[in-house]
């Protein structure tokens, strides 16, 4: 058996298996042949499926749900073996993004070394987390490798959709006729719920994923005009319900998500003409876009008054006048600031923060935290500077990547790389004030995104010679 490697340079490498992996001689035209197997079909299906259950099990927060989880991307693993053996050759991706989170189960392995005791604080937690990178790395992994053709990349792209517009619709729904109760029987004492999740700002968290991808394919203008209404609507409603979750660091990021797609996608449209040797104006292209951003920003403040949010407006506008806007977070960040000086290189252990902080409360100590609330500073104190320069380096990455991408001269490819890195943008901005990155769920979709933002050129549409006569258009219509 040999291993074809996906190159970020030149897509497949093309092995002694003719009939699996190929592509025109061509450099400028580039068509890869991939005989799909059963067992790649049934891994592709298992990643959605994943994507939907994740979620729709209270976000897959408790054992059983994680259960089920880690054993799906068991099964990924198994059919990724089986589709080796049925072509004689195991298809890798290079993909640069996977080589952080190896660095951080490297890092977690580190933590539990019997070294006069671990340096994990925490084992039993690390071990949990080490186990949740590791799938979640098979997930993203299997993601850079199954999806691998333009069909593939529009059945993810219109699932995630679709999905994200159902479980919008339920959680609008859920929120008015059972507030409290998440399926409309489990009643939480402790969080407020919205949609099947147990904190609602996970699922604004989740929103901001789902709803990159029709506002990023709306401003790359890669969207027929005949479904712009569709699109938008559907964009408007996982807007409405992003905003009725009332979370103030999910209404922020949407706003930032918005302003990242207008900004990014105006330079990128004028470089696109400037190349294209037509006149432009960058302010034009800004002031068009900004307008959409504009009427959409609108649209979501109708939407919420219209469907009886007055409160979640409300309450956003009085946290801001309150003494303490940040509901506490800023006791926490100190706190964790504390930890973060007293283990600065390798930090506390993965998953160690609950553990760690009853030590370091000023208050009265008895108060356990789970997560800082902050993303950022919880890398630091988990997982101390080394870990820190892994995360940056995966952000760094994501980013120069899913640029280059976005320089496709396929419109759909190009437009779901500039929606899906504003996807992301938007929940690394949540992650100042939340921590939505730790339910799977949210992390498996970010992921997922990530993917989708950064493959290579397998998944770009051919170009179609315009040359053709009057005659021969006619009568291919």
């Amino acid at each position: 058996m040999t291993t074809s490697v996906s190159n970020e340079e030149t897509s497949l490498l093309v092995t002694d298996s003719v009939q699996s992996l190929g592509r025109t001689s061509s450099p400028e035209q580039a068509v890869y042949r991939i005989r799909h197997t059963l067992p790649s079909r049934f891994a592709f299906l298992v990643i959605c499926v994943a994507i939907v259950l994740s979620a729709l099990a209270y976000g897959t927060v408790h054992y059983w749900a994680l259960a089920l989880f880690n054993l799906g991307a068991l099964t990924v693993l198994v059919l990724w073996m089986l589709d080796a053996w049925n072509l004689g050759t195991l298809r890798v991706s290079r993909n640069l993004l996977q080589l952080p989170l190896l660095g951080v189960l490297l890092l977690g392995l580190i933590q539990l070394l019997p070294l006069s005791g671990t340096l994990s604080l925490d084992p039993y937690s690390t071990r949990l987390v080490l186990v949740q990178i590791a799938t979640l790395l098979i997930y993203f992994a299997a993601t850079l490798v199954f999806v691998d053709t333009p069909h593939r990349l529009h059945l993810m792209v219109r699932t995630i959709m679709i999905f994200g517009f159902v479980l919008a619709i339920f959680g609008l729904t859920q929120s008015f006729t059972s507030p409290t109760k998440v399926y409309w029987v489990r009643e939480l004492s402790q969080s407020t719920a919205f949609g099947p999740f147990i904190n609602r700002h996970h699922f604004a968290g989740y929103m901001e994923l789902t709803i990159a991808l029709p506002l990023g394919l709306l401003f790359a203008g890669v969207v027929d005009k005949k479904k712009w209404v569709l699109y938008l609507f559907v964009a408007g409603l996982m807007g409405v319900a992003l905003v009725m979750t009332t979370s103030r660091g999910g209404i922020i990021s949407l706003v930032a998500e918005i302003a990242f797609l207008t900004i990014v996608t105006a330079i990128w449209r004028t470089q696109s003409e400037r190349r294209g040797r037509r006149k432009s104006s960058p302010l034009k292209s800004v002031a068009v876009r900004a307008g959409m951003a504009g009427a959409l920003l609108i649209g979501l403040f109708l939407g919420v008054l219209l469907l009886g949010g007055e409160f979640s407006i409300y309450r956003f506008i009085d946290s801001v006048n309150t003494d303490d806007p940040t509901t506490g977070r800023a006791h926490f960040w100190a706190v964790t600031l504390d930890i973060i000086k007293a283990h600065p290189i390798v930090g506390t252990g993965l998953g160690a923060f609950g553990v760690i902080y009853t030590r370091y409360d000023s208050r009265n100590g008895l108060f356990r935290l789970e997560q800082a609330h902050n993303d950022y500073l919880q890398v630091l104190s988990d997982a101390g500077i080394i870990g820190a320069v892994l995360a940056f380096s995966f952000v760094a990455l994501l980013f120069w990547k899913a640029i280059s991408r976005a320089r496709s001269k396929d419109d759909f490819r190009r437009g779901v790389a500039l929606a899906a890195l504003s996807g992301c943008f938007a929940v690394l901005v949540h992650s100042f004030f939340d921590f939505t990155l730790h339910t799977p769920s949210n992390a498996l979709l970010f992921l997922v995104m990530a993917a989708l933002a950064t493959l290579n050129g397998r998944v770009e549409a051919p170009r179609r010679k315009h040359r053709r006569s009057s005659s021969e258009s006619s009568n291919s219509e």
